[in-house]
């Protein structure tokens, strides 16, 4: 049973959910003055904060075992360095190709220095709004683990969630370790939203 005080939290980051989404939308112009207020109320009390994403490849396996299977993530409307944080996994469009998506950890934001292990390559700074991805495989090339190591710096714009619960097989599943921020955020959504019997009847394992 989910208590007052998850619930609470829940609300909060619901909330903070329906405000980004309606401003953006505003924003952008899909919708007017006289709407926002709507959208804002609709997404508090519709819907949910994830969504299921199915992962296959070994690019994400780890000590801490593989992403392959089902994923729960945390919708991130508007990713910022203080919205999603270094450690995490999250769930990014590919640069390469837009219509499909990529899972893979973020290893740094804008302003850290990013330096090679090749001699010739020269250090740099990221820039505002940028971040670097890595494959969590430390045993894959660069090509074949498809990270910044092969398309450099991303955009943090291309981030839309955050993986929060994997299920492998209908025994086999559990929270991803990411970092401390981002977990203590996800833990309300987590006690809320997770329905194991739902990813398992999804898992295409």
């Amino acid at each position: 049973m989910v208590s007052i005080s998850t619930w609470a939290r829940y609300i909060v980051q619901k909330l903070d959910y329906s405000v980004v989404v309606g401003f953006k939308n505003y924003k952008s112009g899909h919708i007017t003055d006289a709407q926002l207020g709507d959208v804002i109320w609709k997404n508090l009390f519709q819907g949910k904060l994830t969504y299921l994403h199915w992962n296959k490849g070994e690019e994400m396996a780890s000590g801490f075992g593989s992403l392959v299977g089902t994923l729960l993530v945390r919708r991130i409307p508007h990713a910022t360095p203080q919205r999603v944080f270094v450690g995490d996994v999250v769930v990014l469009k590919d640069p390469e190709r837009t219509e499909d998506f990529l899972v893979r950890r973020l290893a740094a934001t804008e302003g850290y220095e990013m330096v090679s292990t090749d001699e010739k390559e020269q250090p740099f700074i990221l820039k505002r709004d940028q971040c670097w991805v890595l494959a969590d495989d430390k045993k894959l090339k660069p090509k074949e683990a498809k990270d910044s190591r092969t398309f450099g710096p991303v955009s943090m714009a291309g981030i839309v969630g955050r993986v929060i619960y994997c299920l492998r097989t209908a025994v086999d599943h559990g929270p991803v370790r990411n970092s401390r921020f981002g977990m203590m955020k996800d833990s309300p959504i987590l006690e809320v939203e997770l329905d194991v019997d739902e990813m398992a009847k999804s898992n295409k394992a």
